[in-house]
């Protein structure tokens, strides 16, 4: 009695019995597939729930155009824009999304002979799942490094929640209608927030990276001024491009203003975000942690705590940058810490001797403990020598917790270039 060849096979040997036909039956695998293009981020933006002073009334993006400036770090011929409804309650429509060169940083007004639309799988329009980010097709888009892009889009139906970022630094333009390929936006509000914008990816060489700075309003850019992209990021993107070796590096700026490590505050805690704003960015090897001014500050702003509560604190701090290293190192990214810079006299969270014994203690740690792949000594390079519990006045805003332009200025500056070179 023969085989039956009919029966049906089962586990490893009916997978081997499948490609051996496969192969019989001229179905063959490449040797080499095509190489993939090397995808870069150039900008991004942390994104979070509005607070009700930032966030747009419904009736501002019903049928509503919205024109939105962002600076690059590094340039490229193709690009792509990553969108989000990430905290969107349900779908968002876009019926449309252009991209154009603005003629200024700080107005409404594009090159009109450079407005182009992007496609979602070939579409015009995109509908944005709730919870969920949604990348454009590739363009060919030529964009040179530290220019401006201006992303304009024409949103039919938002969604019952916003997604942004408040502290965008950069002025954005709405008006009613479909106004995304006109010259200048005509009459409409303006606002300094960004909206439904994540980031920017660029094509660059294989051995282009980005670097991500996960941090809180001094990252951010609080205290920076509007349209001027000066924060300390910025000033290290200048750097990178100053630099022949450096200028493949693109610079992403994840900070959230009132971030705080382990608690949420304005936007989510910096453990909860991790995975969108540092993991999941485009090409990045390294990121710059400057996070725990407001962990320390929170404390006891509102009224005094014990000795063990301020030394659970910096327990849970501690663990918060060894979670970071940890998860970070799993994806092969590199994590440069920053330690906490000095904030006596600040108004707002009144600092006293306990929580600067407090900073005092996690700055040690994060100088010392070896988790960190290299420490930048931000503390040190603010301090005012007379005071070190205070910022320099030249690099203080005022507010004795955020630094002036100046001061953004002195902190990029504190980053060695050679601490990206690997």
């Amino acid at each position: 009695m023969g085989i039956n060849t009919r029966r049906r096979c089962e586990g490893i040997f009916c997978i081997a019995a499948l490609f051996l036909g496969l192969v019989a039956a001229g179905v063959g695998y490449s040797q080499k597939s095509p190489a993939l293009p090397h995808w870069v981020g150039t900008w991004a933006a942390s994104q979070q729930i509005p607070e009700p002073q930032n966030a747009l009334s419904v009736g501002d993006l019903q049928d509503a155009t919205l024109r939105q400036i962002v600076h690059l770090s590094i340039g490229g011929k193709t690009l792509r824009v990553r969108l989000s409804n990430a905290f969107g309650t349900s779908a968002l429509h876009l019926t449309s999304v252009h991209l154009a060169k603005p003629l200024s940083a700080a107005a409404s007004k594009i090159d009109v002979a450079t407005d182009r639309r992007l496609l979602f799988s070939g579409s015009e329009d995109v509908l944005i799942p709730p919870g969920a980010e949604y990348i454009s097709d590739p363009i060919d888009y030529p964009s040179a490094a530290l220019s401006d892009i201006a992303i304009t889009m024409h949103i039919d139906t938002p969604s019952e929640q916003q997604t942004g970022h408040p502290g965008s630094r950069a002025t954005s333009y709405i008006t009613h209608g479909d106004a995304v390929s006109v010259a200048e936006i005509p009459g409409g509000k303006t606002v300094d927030h960004w909206y439904m914008i994540a980031g920017v990816d660029v094509i660059a060489p294989p051995q282009s990276f980005s670097v991500v700075a996960l941090g809180d309003s001094i990252t951010d850019g609080h205290g920076t001024t509007t349209n001027g992209n000066d924060r300390w990021t910025d000033v290290l993107a200048r750097r990178f491009q100053a630099d022949v070796s450096a200028q493949n590096l693109g610079v992403l700026n994840q900070g959230i203003g009132g971030n705080h490590l382990l608690t949420d505050g304005l936007g989510p805690n910096a453990l909860a975000r991790f995975d969108r704003d540092v993991l999941a960015q485009t090409g990045v090897r390294y990121v710059i942690v400057l996070e725990g001014i407001n962990d320390l500050g929170g404390l006891s702003r509102m009224k005094d705590v014990t000795a063990q509560q301020h030394d659970d604190l910096i327990h849970r701090m501690i663990g918060a940058y060894e979670q970071i290293t940890d998860r970070a190192h799993e994806r092969d990214i590199k994590v440069i810490g920053a330690t906490i810079m000095p904030d006596i006299g600040s108004e707002y969270y009144h600092p006293g001797p306990s929580n600067e014994a407090d900073r005092q203690k996690v700055n040690q740690w994060i100088r010392t403990a070896g988790f960190f792949d290299a420490v930048v000594d931000l503390d040190k390079v603010m301090a005012d020598p007379a005071d070190p519990r205070r910022l320099l006045p030249s690099y203080d805003s005022g507010d004795h917790l955020h630094p002036s332009p100046m001061g953004y200025y002195v902190m990029g500056e504190a980053f060695r270039l050679s601490l990206f070179s690997k």
